[in-house]
């Protein structure tokens, strides 16, 4: 049986935002390289599907209609800037379709038991993009789709969301801010774009304490991500017992990613990887993931070559055990305070 399987789509190379922004960081060589590494390693066993183009009612389950056309339509008039920051070209509408069709098949692939966990290496990323807006790079929200389709399509009542990418996952927050099925955790730099996500802010509504923020401080290292993992964020979401787990997986917290200023190292990954794998088996739910940021391509790589073993179960973690509070310092303490008003930890 394949350890896991790895979606991703010719698609996704085709979008380039240097065509109207020379210098931008998010280039098809980031997957070029990644999938590079993969090969050289035989993919490590896990069986490779084509992701396939996300339906637009698919779509239209988190964003408006009228973005998807806004999209659709900037894309088939040859491109051009949504932002400073987005940019997209002609191929870009169907790059991300593809993107967001590849996690949503993943989960299906997941929900109908043929593995236990999934990646998709597409691009554009997703979890900046709002119901009607897109933004930091992202068009098209790929995982909120996929959680989105497990609830409307699958009849999955509960899905945790666990995003580790260095920027605050606002999307993905907005799109389930008022909803009780959908647990989202993010854990970012503080004060990085795009500038949201204040621990205090638990969502609204129905679903206020279904969004944990969980901010860190610029230069932060391993023991504060791991440990408001482990304290924080996995009580909360074992209390919440998802049916369904899915990793927002950027490594832009790496110490040399350029974008961002956290110093995670390629070990301190893999257990985060442990972390959400263990999770799910807790939780007795397939694992999901999808990429998102991580803008140094030989990083990028050298980081998804050595999680995805120990995601599907077949390695274990580099480095030391796991940090004490004193290690993870004040941030710890007040985290708890915060989610401790509306979960066990």
């Amino acid at each position: 049986m394949t350890p896991g399987f790895y979606f991703s789509h010719p698609a996704c190379l085709e979008h380039d935002p240097r065509v109207y922004s020379p210098g931008h960081p998010d280039t098809p060589e980031r997957l070029v390289v990644l999938e590079g590494a993969l090969a050289e390693r035989n993919w490590l066993g896990w069986q490779r599907r084509e992701a396939p183009a996300a339906a637009e009612a698919q779509l239209e389950l988190v964003h408006t209609a009228e973005h998807v056309r806004r999209i659709r339509q900037l894309c088939a008039e040859g491109g051009g800037a949504i932002d400073p920051d987005t940019f997209v070209g002609e191929a870009s509408f169907r790059a991300a379709l593809h993107a967001a069709g590849g996690a949503c098949a993943m989960v299906r692939a997941l929900l109908d038991g043929e593995a236990g966990v999934g990646f998709c290496g597409v691009r554009p990323s997703g979890h900046h993009a709002e119901a009607a807006r897109a933004m930091g790079f992202c068009l098209f929200n790929n995982i909120a789709v996929a959680a989105a389709a497990a609830i409307a399509e699958a009849g999955v009542s509960r899905v945790f969301i666990l995003d580790w990418d260095v920027h605050a996952g606002n999307g993905t927050a907005e799109i389930f801010r008022r909803r009780a099925d959908v647990l989202v955790a993010s854990i970012h730099e503080a004060g990085l774009f795009p500038g949201t996500g204040p621990l205090s802010d638990a969502g609204s509504g129905a679903g206020e304490g279904y969004t944990i923020n969980l901010p860190v401080p610029a230069g932060s290292e391993e023991p504060l991500w791991r440990g408001l993992l482990e304290h924080v964020v996995l009580p909360a979401a074992a209390a919440f017992a998802p049916e369904l787990v899915l990793v927002s997986a950027g490594f832009d917290a790496h110490v040399e990613d350029p974008l961002a200023n956290c110093r995670l190292s390629t070990g301190s990954f893999t257990h985060l990887a442990a972390l959400a794998r263990e999770a799910a088996r807790a939780a007795g739910a397939p694992l999901g993931v999808v990429l998102e940021g991580g803008y140094n391509r030989g990083v990028l790589a050298e980081c998804v070559c050595a999680t995805l073993p120990v995601l599907a179960g077949e390695a274990e973690p580099a480095g030391g055990p796991a940090p004490t509070a004193e290690q993870a310092g004040g941030m710890l303490a007040r985290a708890a305070a915060q989610v401790g008003r509306y979960w066990p930890l």
